[in-house]
């Protein structure tokens, strides 16, 4: 609770100190303005259902796909036909009343989300940055931008990538010529966005490691010591997420994901450089004093 009471503290800054039922009502507002913001756009992306169904959410299962097109022009490239995915044999279906019209109104509270995690962020940012202290909030200057930044290179990712990959082999795949695939609408929709999503929350790991260096809870040296099990881990889940047998998209997953964690270990090794700086820094100030 130490930590919590001085975090308390700290956000009531130089005024009087806020009681903690006030701190719980600053943080409803917060929550509050995000959801109307997620609403407001959801209600947009709602009216624009053709377009974000047709063109967004069902696209990865046309063999036209922007992913299926470039890789078809890598094939011929490289003289590789296997890379290329000119037919997907399944098709969706619905068995619930009520399922498109829920799936519609959970789609557009999803891409709501995805389009406002920068003002959700910014808001997230407002409530705690009283409670840092003016150095902290120095260098936390772009948190917001980094963390958009990050958030929406891990969506793309996962959308051209992942995705792609995931449901043209999860949905070509047959145990047997007499069994058609007939995926279901909410299957489909579940996959798409959790891992793109995912893969947005992935993207955030160097952010995070930032975070957690410069409090110390962290360092370069510690992460390096599991390089190699930090690779495993990840062609493990390369594997997993894309279960084709093509190792070429294996990799195409795993690199991205690898170079994360090496990212990590270069900014955890700046944030002690700094820190070793800085400390270097005020010894020598301390020794002009005196």
């Amino acid at each position: 609770m130490g930590w919590f009471d001085g975090f308390i503290k700290r956000r009531g800054g130089s005024e009087a100190e806020m009681s903690f039922l006030e701190h719980l009502e600053e943080l409803r507002w917060h929550l509050i303005r995000s959801l109307l913001a997620i609403v407001l756009i959801g209600i947009v992306l709602f009216l624009n259902k053709s377009f974000i169904f047709d063109q967004v959410i069902l696209a990865p299962k046309n063999p036209d796909f922007w992913t299926y097109r470039m890789m078809c022009k890598l094939g011929d490239l490289l003289h590789w036909k296997g890379l290329c995915t000119t037919e997907i044999s399944f098709t969706l279906t619905n068995i619930d009343l009520s399922a498109p019209f829920m799936i519609h109104l959970q789609i557009a509270f999803i891409l709501g989300l995805v389009f406002m995690f920068p003002y959700i962020f910014w808001e997230f940012w407002k409530f705690i940055k009283p409670a840092l202290f003016e150095g902290e909030q120095k260098q936390a200057t772009g948190a917001v931008w980094a963390a958009s930044i990050l958030f929406y290179a891990g969506v793309l990712f996962g959308y051209y990538f992942i995705v792609p990959f995931t449901v043209n082999f999860l949905g070509s795949y047959q145990v047997s010529a007499e069994v058609k695939n007939t995926i279901n609408l909410s299957s489909y929709i579940d996959t798409v966005t959790g891992l793109s999503l995912t893969c947005g929350l992935v993207f955030e790991f160097p952010l995070l490691i930032y975070f957690l260096a410069k409090a110390g809870l962290t360092t370069h040296e510690f992460l390096s010591q599991y390089r190699k099990m930090a690779l495993v881990v990840v062609l493990v889940a390369a594997a997993i997420i894309t279960p084709s047998p093509d190792m070429f998209s294996q990799m195409l997953v795993a690199v991205p994901l690898y170079g994360l964690f090496e990212i990590g270990i270069i900014i955890s090794r700046r944030v002690a450089i700094n820190n070793e700086r800085r400390r270097a820094r005020r010894e020598l100030e301390t020794l002009d004093e005196q």
